[in-house]
């Protein structure tokens, strides 16, 4: 290991990373002593949808200034960190945006990082999350890649609820043409996230469960967060996922599982007639921060060690300012190291207040 201490060039500022860098025989370990387990990789900034939670009209116009394509990490770039990241012991990698199946070759990123290997000597798993509005077209080649596990974001049955949240005026059916599509590509694994948001989706929520019941397709309903500057998040607007529970178990009876693994940040209930499972995260009502095991890249090359993170660790000037492995390796251990964030046990509406403008927005972030 590199005894080099390399500045790295904060969102905002330059910040040294000093110190030991903590770990145990695999992992490294924060200090709050979380494991570095999970990488999230936002491709691109760009989506085709306007959904309000994320990237509304009136702040992402038809001429916002997205970054360019030199802005962006390469997937040469992307794949040199998914070898430094499979090395020190993350097991899951996940690409999202913006809409990361708008990054043209996404297939070939996910072929070269799913041959990586973790340090169990396991294939590194890698994930998609999308909107699914390109899944019709691009869900044979992705089963081709290899993806084994996806992710769409899908808020409303109706109609015309949809188009409303998606703001583009998408129709469902294609959506929903999409994920079966993905279905019958042989995608192993395939859910759904749900985005709950009072006064808007809340008499959806039935009917998605209903939409999926017996599919092998697993639908998982998400608190509406603080996440970003743009959605205009209320804690009034949030409906606790025990709450939702207490609906869908009066309609179809539901019980509770054991997590998959310890981290795992959706709680997990089966239906008791056996016909499928559903999720819960409730990162709002029941925060998960002291089992938080994950990291975000940026489009840009940035790391970010929360998702409502103010600022993040420039990693591409080292990417690209003839910095070695190892010295890459040194800084995002340090990075990790440093790590105390925990900002979901202590949000309070005046914390949400007190940072606003400050906060990443999550189609730069990725979600």
């Amino acid at each position: 290991m590199s005894s080099r201490v390399i500045p790295i060039k904060a969102a905002t500022k330059t910040v040294p990373l000093v110190g030991e860098i903590r770990r145990d025989d695999t992992h490294w370990i924060d200090s709050r002593g979380r494991p570095l387990r999970d990488v999230r990789i936002s491709i691109t900034d760009r989506c085709n949808f306007r959904c309000r939670y994320c990237m509304p009209k009136e702040k992402f116009e038809k001429d916002h200034c997205f970054l360019s394509h030199t802005e962006v990490l390469s997937f040469e770039e992307i794949i040199r960190l998914g070898k430094i990241f499979a090395a020190n012991g993350v097991e899951k990698i996940r690409l999202t945006g913006g809409e990361p199946l708008l990054r043209k070759g996404i297939e070939f990123l996910i072929t070269e990082l799913s041959k990586l290997k973790t340090w169990n000597d396991k294939p590194l798993d890698v994930a998609v999350t999308t909107n699914g509005a390109a899944l019709s077209a691009k869900a044979k080649s992705l089963a081709a890649a290899g993806l084994k596990r996806l992710t769409v974001s899908l808020d409303a049955m109706d109609p015309q609820i949809y188009k409303d949240l998606n703001d583009v005026n998408f129709p469902i059916e294609k959506t929903l043409a999409g994920i079966q599509a993905a279905k019958d590509a042989g995608i192993p694994s395939i859910k759904i996230n749900v985005v709950v948001k009072r006064g808007v989706n809340e008499k959806e929520l039935i009917k998605i469960a209903e939409h999926f019941k017996g599919s092998g397709i697993i639908v998982r309903y998400i608190e509406f967060m603080d996440v970003g500057t743009s959605n205009g998040w209320r804690l009034d607007d949030v409906i606790p996922s025990h709450k939702i529970v207490e609906e869908i178990n009066r309609v179809y009876p539901i019980e509770p599982l054991n997590p998959n693994y310890t981290g795992e940040v959706a709680t997990r209930w089966a239906y008791k007639d056996g016909s499928g499972e559903l999720g819960f995260i409730s990162s709002v009502s029941e925060p998960f921060c002291k089992e938080c095991s994950r990291i975000r890249l940026s489009v840009d090359g940035k790391l970010y060690k929360c998702l409502f993170a103010t600022e993040g660790f420039d990693i591409r000037q080292m990417l690209r300012g003839g910095a070695s492995d190892e010295e890459i390796e040194d800084a995002i251990g340090r990075i990790w190291t440093t790590r105390d964030e925990h900002y979901s046990e202590i949000r309070t509406e005046e914390t949400v207040k007190a940072r606003a403008g400050k906060r990443i927005e999550m189609s730069y972030i990725g979600g």
